[in-house]
């Protein structure tokens, strides 16, 4: 079993930065694959950042590229999601979600574990 608890949202303005983090719980946090996703309001969840077990890879979706930045520390257990230029756009909820296998995955099917969620409001 993993529990995994976000924070860092907030109220923020367009161009603002913000660090959301992602706690998690047990021993083996390190073996699992770990992704970011967001809802918005009326929308469907969507995938915005994956990292492999190891940090050695990173994926993000095209509306965040270049823009947010995944990382992880395993010694600490958490897994960092680094947003830079925010835009009205990302206004949502963001959960951070871990799977055993190793390849990084886009479908919430896919991801055997979730957090209750932080939000964010970016305002213009």
């Amino acid at each position: 079993q993993v529990q995994l608890v976000e924070s860092g949202g907030g109220l923020v303005q367009a161009g603002d930065s913000l660090r959301l983090s992602c706690a998690a719980s047990g021993r083996t946090f390190g073996t699992y694959t770990m992704g970011w996703f967001r809802q918005a309001p009326g929308k469907e969840r969507a995938f915005v950042a994956g990292i492999h077990w190891s940090g050695s890879s990173t994926y993000y979706s095209d509306s965040v590229k270049g823009r947010f930045t995944i990382s992880r520390d395993n010694a600490k257990n958490t897994v960092y999601l680094q947003m830079d230029s925010l835009k009205p756009e990302d206004t949502a909820n963001y959960y951070c979600a871990a799977r055993r296998g190793s390849a990084i995955a886009g479908q919430l099917g896919e991801y055997d574990y979730w957090g209750q969620g932080t939000r964010i409001t970016v305002s213009s």
